[in-house]
């Protein structure tokens, strides 16, 4: 049995510091005209962040489990397909496949949209699509999109196999489907294995998706390059970006870690 004193060790004592400090700051904050003023003009790209964070997200977890669930295929071939796909990707760093997207796929794929429709162009059906029209925020949501459907393709791949495969066979001795077994079998059980490292992927993407900045994306990291060049306050600028960061990243971590225990309760019930 343990000790009467292991509930009191693991109060979250971190937390009630994190947010004293949190709080400290953001009266700091609001009572200084320069961090105000540096606060007010970072703000600005909270909403991108989050824009790019969001639709990377839902992308990159619909093309996750279309590859995960190539993966685990009967068919020889879309099993290797999808092994190629998860580690060539993952073998490159998010960076690098920011660049790559941005300044060679995106072109490789307007020449090829061209060629493509080139006759509907010809018949005036279509315009000629230009580089510049396949604007730089979706070049950095695609290349995190890729980047990170990799990575959750793993996820979704080992929380459906830890599925018990009695459970499946049952539900093939009742004659459900392979799409009806997915549905009400295999997903419904998979999701509470998945559910915390798919949130851990959803923080970090949080994080990486200040790497757009690098394209001139207008986002929180961007607009505190923006403001630190023109004014010289790094010090200010960039404790008042890693400051918001920590607020976004902190806030989705014990949100997701309170729907783990919900969700745990509710298997328990």
């Amino acid at each position: 049995m343990p000790p009467a004193s292991t509930s009191k060790a693991d109060f979250p004592w971190w937390l009630v510091v994190a947010i004293a400090i949190a709080v400290a700051v953001a009266v700091f904050v609001a009572t200084s005209n320069l961090y105000a003023q540096v606060f007010a003009t970072v703000a600005k790209g909270i909403g991108i962040t989050i824009f790019v964070t969001v639709i990377a997200f839902v992308l990159a977890s619909a093309i996750g489990l279309g590859i995960a669930l190539m993966g685990m295929s009967g068919s020889r071939w879309l099993r290797q397909i999808a092994r190629f796909y998860v580690e060539i990707i993952r073998g490159v760093p998010i960076l690098v496949l920011l660049f790559w997207i941005a300044f060679a796929g995106a072109p490789a794929f307007v020449a090829a949209w061209n060629a493509l429709t080139a006759p509907l162009q010809s018949a005036g059906l279509f315009g000629e699509l230009l580089v510049r029209d396949v604007s730089l925020l979706w070049r950095a949501i695609m290349a995190l999109t890729i980047g990170y459907s990799a990575f959750i393709s793993e996820v979704f791949r080992a929380g459906i196999q830890a599925v018990e495969k009695g459970q499946i066979e049952a539900a093939k001795a009742l004659g459900l489907s392979r799409a009806q077994r997915f549905r009400l079998i295999v997903f419904p059980q998979a999701i509470r294995t998945i559910l915390p490292p798919l949130g851990n992927d959803f923080v970090a993407l949080v994080k990486d998706s200040s790497l757009v900045s690098v394209l001139g994306v207008a986002d929180i990291t961007q607009m505190g390059k923006v403001y630190a060049a023109g004014s010289f306050r790094f010090f200010e600028t960039y404790s008042i970006v890693a400051y918001i960061y920590l607020i976004l990243t902190v806030g989705l971590s014990l949100a997701l870690r309170a729907l783990e225990r919900r969700l745990r309760r509710q298997h328990e019930e």
